[in-house]
């Protein structure tokens, strides 16, 4: 891909991931968001140039001996501008901008106004420093040509206007300085958002697999949900706003060079112009080693979370051996990957450093032989290196941020790739979703010639199975280890997709799985039980009932106030978390239930004492199993052997083998 060809990518995904804020996607063309760019432009300029007039009328009838002293010869400016065509055409682009907006002001609906307005605000912050600053150059030479005639009168005046200034432009500065973050902060909240319901819908975040380092799947989608997420709405909001900032920079301080000298002008643009196109050749790589390292940087913190969340496994297998050369691994990588970085930006730098310092001569060159021609006066020295930076500084923005952007293309790419994905997937899933609703629920739980294959492996655990679990009807599957056993759960569970012909389920709301390790929520011990349904649903006797029923009474003992949190996965056993879960079963009261080895952590007797919940309650159920014992509380026998085939057998006259 040629420069050009990726500089387009890369807009291409700016807008998919910047546009749903400010402007929906879904019947909006990119031509319309840039057109409502290009609008609040216009209407920031006309209202600039409103409120200026404004302003000048109200000095001039109010404090008409001020007006005269700290703004000398605006008003005039005023004039000349409304007196000349530039007036004209600045009202009807005015004019023209509050019409976009009145014509798409259906689309900026559900608080899209917002940001259109706080944008708007600070453009018309930035315009008015930046007229001040213009303001500044006049003030900067007029001191040097006082100094140097020596009339002290004028000098504390024209000082006097520059304090007045000052005092005009910190007000201005501050409120530019809360609202950009503000807004970042709004767009933060609305980008994470949407990105983390896109991530949960349709199981998005069961498809990922993002700890396989081998596979070209999302990495780390915490991290692009939350840092990658904040780091690019702050970092889009400044560099728009830098951007923004330039060109007035660039048009104002270019007018001021011009009327100085047409020659350091072009000068200045050619030099800006060769050095920015150095700049941008030699930075290339850095966007990549900049993608590459928040990818290693992620996989280090994960490493280490992961030690935390199994400290106590690893305290017992005294792994930390291991797990330090594991960790060490992956900062080994961040390591590698950042001295690289650092080489690149070392290089790039001196590029930097040696295009500013050579900046510095050329207002010297131009400028001193038309001042010893005695063309220009002493302060045209001074005001020329103001408006020779200014220019400089905003025609040369890549070359002094381009470590900075390069970062952000790579936040850019990192953040759209997961958004691009979990929309995908979303698609997909709205796709099968619709199949099985084409399928239709069913009052059983009907399996009908079904092939089963892992989702990323070829290998056909099961072959034109047809089974039907019918209400208060109990299934046992078994087989020997690896057979597809908890692939068939997650096949009836609604997890994975039949390879071949169709299952009907119950409703979602009747049907519940229970895992062998139990999931415990961050969350208090009333929300652990409840899950996932609203926890205020039901009382604390209701809850202490459950839970003695499911023997863990003494769980009450030692939390009588449910709303307690604590590090549940660390401080209850495994046996505790099972029946924990089966409490929770007894509370979502489902139909159907299916068990991986729900019970495998459980003594036998508390086992038939939790089955015999589940039939008291008439409840059907899909278990897996390997203790001989549970096939009393099941109907039939589902015995795979991995290889594709079945059998079903009369769970009564079932006899365990050696390989089940």
């Amino acid at each position: 891909m040629n420069p050009l060809q990726a500089f387009r990518s890369q807009l291409g995904k700016l807008r998919r991931l910047a546009q749903p804020y400010f402007l929906p996607v879904e019947d909006t063309s990119g031509w319309q968001f840039l057109l409502l760019i290009v609008a609040l432009l216009a209407v920031v300029v006309g209202s600039t140039l409103l409120l200026l007039t404004a302003a000048v009328a109200i000095s001039g009838a109010l404090i008409p001996e001020l007006q005269g002293r700290f703004l000398p010869g605006v008003p005039q400016q005023v004039a000349a501008i409304w007196a000349s065509p530039v007036g004209v055409v600045v009202m009807v682009l005015f004019a023209l901008g509050l019409g976009c907006f009145g014509v798409l002001r259906g689309k900026l609906r559900q608080g899209r106004w917002l940001p259109w307005v706080l944008m708007g605000v600070i453009t018309l912050l930035i315009l008015v420093i930046n007229g001040i600053n213009v303001g500044i150059s006049y003030i900067a030479r007029n001191v040097d040509n006082t100094l140097v005639a020596y009339q002290a009168d004028q000098f504390w005046q024209v000082v006097a206007i520059y304090a007045f200034c000052l005092v005009l432009a910190l007000p201005i500065r501050a409120l530019q300085s809360y609202l950009i973050p503000k807004l970042g902060l709004l767009w933060r909240a609305w980008l994470s958002g949407r990105l983390l319901n896109r991530y949960l819908d349709n199981r998005a975040y069961y498809v990922l697999n993002p700890n396989d380092e081998s596979a070209e799947e999302i990495d780390n989608p915490d991290q692009r949900i939350s840092q990658d997420a904040a780091s690019f709405t702050s970092t889009s909001l400044s560099v728009s706003v830098e951007i923004v900032s330039a060109l007035l920079t660039f048009v104002s301080f270019i007018l001021v060079l011009w009327t100085i000298s047409t020659k350091l002008a072009l000068w200045l643009l050619a030099y800006s112009l060769a050095g920015t196109a150095v700049i941008v050749f030699a930075s290339r790589k850095l966007v990549a080693l900049n993608y590459d390292q928040l990818r290693l940087e992620a996989d280090f913190r994960y490493g280490l979370v992961h030690i935390r969340d199994n400290a106590e496994s690893i305290a017992f297998y005294r792994g930390e051996q291991q797990e330090g050369r594991e960790a060490e691994r992956r900062l080994g990588g961040a390591i590698r990957n950042y001295n690289k970085l650092i080489v690149w930006e070392a290089l790039i730098s001196v590029i930097q450093r040696s295009y500013d310092y050579f900046s510095r001569f050329l207002p010297w060159l131009v400028i001193a032989p038309i001042y010893f021609a005695k063309e220009v006066d002493f302060g045209v020295f001074g005001q020329a290196s103001i408006a020779f930076s200014q220019v400089l500084f905003s025609v040369s923005y890549i070359v002094n941020n381009i470590d900075r952007l390069a970062a952000f293309s790579a936040s850019i790419s990192r953040l759209e790739g997961f958004q691009g994905k979990v929309e995908a997937i979303g698609q997909g899933g709205a796709a099968a979703l619709q199949a099985a609703v084409a399928e239709g629920c069913s009052e059983s739980l009907l399996v009908s010639h079904v092939d089963l294959v892992p989702p990323q492996g070829g290998r056909r655990l099961i072959h034109d199975l047809s089974l039907e679990v019918a209400p208060h009807q109990r299934v046992l599957v078994v087989g020997p280890s690896g057979c597809g056993k908890t692939s068939f759960l997650r096949l009836v569970s609604g997890l994975w997709p039949a390879a071949a012909g169709t299952v009907q389920r119950p409703p979602q709301s009747e049907l519940l799985f229970i895992p062998q390790k139990p999931y415990m929520i961050l969350g208090s011990l009333r929300e652990q039980l409840c899950y996932p349904l609203d926890p205020q649903r039901f009382s604390d006797q209701h809850l202490r009932s459950v839970l003695e029923e499911v023997r863990l009474s003494e769980l009450v003992q030692r939390y009588p106030d449910f709303d307690i949190k604590q590090d549940w996965p660390r401080l209850l056993s495994l046996g505790e978390q099972q029946r924990l879960a089966f409490a929770r079963l007894l509370l979502n009261s489902p139909r159907f239930v299916v068990l991986d080895e729900a019970t495998s952590a459980l003594d036998v007797g508390t086992e038939k004492h939790l089955y015999q919940l589940l039939v008291q309650r008439e409840m059907a159920f899909v278990s897996v199993g390997h203790r001989p014992t549970l096939t009393s509380f099941h109907d039939t026998v589902l015995e795979l052997d991995g290889l594709g085939a079945w059998k079903l057998h009369p769970a009564a006259s079932y006899t365990f083998n050696a390989g089940a």
